[in-house]
């Protein structure tokens, strides 16, 4: 067990003091529950992968006018709140490889805990996405319909597939993964909005 420095409400909170649109909030809530769902199925510390999703875009709501800066204001912010350089680092690596992201984008991804984190928090779009879909539903989600829509490309066209992907660097399936997403977010669907 590795030790956090703040709780989950803290977290909140400091979620909530950077960003403020529901769909963010949304978002954050469902990376944190298929991270968490996933360090269950990996035999990892669900506390710490849970707090990687929930904490993976702090700074979205002060750089998403300005994306090249995504991820720049994050290490402060965390380091503030007590977080080491792991950790932060660990978050960073979510943005490896996107030239959206000039000072990220020559670096990749190495550890499994990076490549559970990118591929966790790229894949709650395309759940939440085929949810609304299905009348909001994800509780008799199936992970071979979840399948269909990521071979669609024309569904959810602006998620990165070859992000998702990446989920088979963790020694599992693709269809596994799947359904762990699901899962995870079928456990918090009232949270986000879901049924």
């Amino acid at each position: 067990m590795t030790s956090l420095p703040i709780s989950r409400e803290q977290a909140l909170e400091l979620i909530k003091k950077y960003n403020s649109h529901p769909q963010d909030i949304i978002h954050y809530l469902e990376s944190e529950a298929v991270m968490g769902q996933i360090a269950k199925e990996l035999g990892e510390d669900e506390d710490y992968w849970a707090m990687l999703g929930l904490l993976h875009d702090v700074d979205w709501g002060v750089t998403k006018d300005n994306v090249e800066t995504h991820l720049t204001k994050m290490p402060g912010i965390l380091k503030e709140a007590g977080f080491d350089d792991e950790f932060i680092e660990t978050i960073s690596s979510h943005g490896y490889g996107f030239h959206e992201l000039p000072h990220l984008a020559d670096k990749a991804r190495t550890k499994r805990i990076e490549y559970a984190l990118a591929a966790s928090e790229t894949i709650t779009g395309l759940v939440h996405a085929y949810a609304l879909m299905r009348d909001g539903f994800v509780s008799n989600m199936e992970a071979s319909g979840l399948k269909k829509k990521f071979k669609d490309k024309t569904f959810a066209a602006k998620i990165e597939r070859g992000v998702i992907l990446e989920a088979e660097k963790l020694g599992i399936s693709l269809d596994e993964f799947f359904a762990i997403a699901i899962e995870g977010i079928k456990n918090i669907k009232d949270e986000v909005g879901l049924k």
